[in-house]
């Protein structure tokens, strides 16, 4: 038998009470490329490679019939946390950006691995952090 084998996260989701303010915050502020968006879910483009769902908060607590098959209900609730890649030679300016755009920077972490981080919150307190290269062995 072949060893079978992840090959990557395909998406993650985070949940929004207001999801057009959500959908602002990351069009405005990360430039991510809206694909759909509807009532309950808006889904980004994370770098056209990784997908980011943005679903209204209870807004999947029931099975989802779709035409291919059944979703199953699921939801969180508190603060959730994303990280997204960037380059080292852009973590000045993204620093630069958030700051420049009314986004407090909660912490700024230098890893002992040689990667960076910033975190800051998205309009729902979700954490959200920038990393560089060098924050883990694979990453």
């Amino acid at each position: 038998m072949p060893t079978l084998r992840i090959n990557g996260v395909v998406e993650t989701c985070l949940y929004s009470s207001d999801l057009p303010r959500a959908v602002r915050f990351y069009q405005e502020q990360l430039g991510l490329r809206l694909l759909e968006s509807g009532e309950r879910l808006c889904v980004f483009s994370v770098a056209d490679k990784h997908v980011l769902l943005l679903f209204r908060s209870g807004g999947i607590l029931k099975p989802l019939t779709t035409p291919g098959g059944m979703i199953p209900p699921h939801g969180a609730a508190g603060q959730l946390h994303v990280a997204f890649a960037i380059s080292k030679e852009d973590f000045p300016a993204w620093e630069k950006h958030l700051l420049a755009h009314g986004v407090t920077i909660e912490s700024k972490v230098d890893w002992p691995t040689g990667g960076q981080s910033l975190f800051f919150r998205d309009p729902d307190s979700h954490l959200v952090e920038l990393a560089t290269p060098g924050l883990w062995e694979v990453f």
